[in-house]
């Protein structure tokens, strides 16, 4: 009997950690680190599509971020308009459908614009679902849930705040991975990432290359997810 082949993680889910570092370590400015983040996305994107991933979820700016220096944080607005402008086109093109989740209360006129282009002008695609979290927090994610269920009027269930959820479009992360050495989750899809595999790398985000998302795959591919049954009731469900 042929075995089947290895499963790919239909969603994957990555804090993008370590742009800052990566600069510093060159004597470059902070926000140089975070244009080769883009770089290492664009690489990232490519290669999840490639591998038959369906879904991948990145943290680009957390709403924790303000509180870094004022030239940083501007230095971030700016280039996250000007990668829109050069990279919704290729992502039009590759078949890569933009959502941006995140509040956009605070954010200028002008990024507000950027983020509804790119997710109008890719709202056909079906290759690759991409969610940039922008601006987010898993605090402000389950916070916005419950208030927009109690507006509504509906009972605070755990089924209707799965509905409310601001990733309620796609299915739950198989696969999270943190770049940067850090072992945390910093605030990211709390709610959505009780069963995800968790994949922690060394690699600074501007060095996370294809080998790099195939050894956090090949991790994931050799773990036994169980979701609170036994192995024996996985193994004879899959027999």
């Amino acid at each position: 009997m042929a075995s089947s082949p290895p499963r790919i993680p239909h969603h994957v889910a990555i804090v993008m950690d370590g742009n800052g570092r990566w600069a510093t370590r060159r004597f470059l400015p902070r926000v140089a680190g975070h244009k080769q983040g883009v770089e290492s996305l664009r690489r990232c994107v490519k290669a999840c599509a490639n591998r038959g991933v369906g879904v991948l979820t990145v943290f680009a700016f957390s709403s924790e971020n303000w509180n870094r220096p004022v030239e940083e944080v501007s230095g971030l607005m700016e280039l996250m308009v000007g990668a829109l402008a050069r990279e919704v086109p290729r992502l039009n093109r590759d078949g890569v459908r933009l959502h941006f989740v995140g509040e956009r209360a605070g954010l200028s006129p002008k990024i507000v614009a950027a983020l509804v282009g790119a997710e109008e002008t890719t709202a056909h695609n079906t290759r690759l679902v991409l969610n940039i979290c922008f601006n987010y927090g898993g605090r402000w994610d389950i916070a916005q849930a419950a208030a927009k269920l109690a507006e509504q009027g509906e009972p605070l269930t755990e089924a209707n705040l799965d509905r409310a959820m601001a990733l309620a479009h796609v299915p739950d992360p198989d696969l999270f991975i943190r770049t940067g050495g850090e072992q945390r989750l910093s605030n990211f899809l709390l709610w959505q990432s009780a069963y995800a595999e968790l994949f922690f790398s060394d690699k600074l985000w501007p060095e996370f290359d294809e080998a790099a998302l195939d050894e956090a795959i090949a991790a994931f591919q050799s773990r036994e997810r169980r979701f609170g049954q036994t192995s024996a009731q996985v193994t004879s469900a899959t027999a």
